[in-house]
């Protein structure tokens, strides 16, 4: 039961450091304005209006490497052999990309894939439950 519940934020911390990994090299390469990056929400909104198609396209990549390595944590931490945990934590990060997206200005690509990347927290958990369990 333990490891049912530990399970879904093990999940969720694997794939925030797979998305601030992806995004800080997507900044390194593609800059934002030191206003944007300070916190200022105006900023932000205009250089995701402006950004270079690879900008945003760093955000994707963080996207689909956190749900597929979030998904292949929660089925492994969880050891159940179902896919549950990998569901929680997908839904919980699409429900955050959803927001960020109504609160940035997103083209309409990055909504489709933003959030069909998400089902990818499928791909990890069945990877999962084919190894070696722990």
């Amino acid at each position: 039961m333990l490891r049912r519940i530990l399970a879904v934020p093990a999940g969720l911390i694997a794939g925030i450091i797979c998305i601030t990994i992806v995004e800080k090299i997507g900044h390194s390469l593609y800059p934002p304005p030191a206003a944007a990056a300070s916190g200022d929400m105006e900023a932000m909104k205009e250089y995701v209006a402006q950004a270079p198609f690879m900008a945003l396209f760093f955000v994707i990549i963080g996207y689909a490497l956190a749900a597929f390595v979030s998904g292949f944590t929660a089925s492994k931490i969880a050891n159940n052999g179902k896919h549950t945990s990998a569901a929680v934590c997908g839904v919980i990060f699409l429900l955050i990309t959803i927001y960020m997206m109504f609160s940035l200005p997103t083209p309409i690509w990055f909504w489709i894939l933003g959030i069909l990347v998400w089902t990818l927290v499928f791909a990890g958990s069945k990877l999962a439950l084919k190894t070696k369990k722990i």
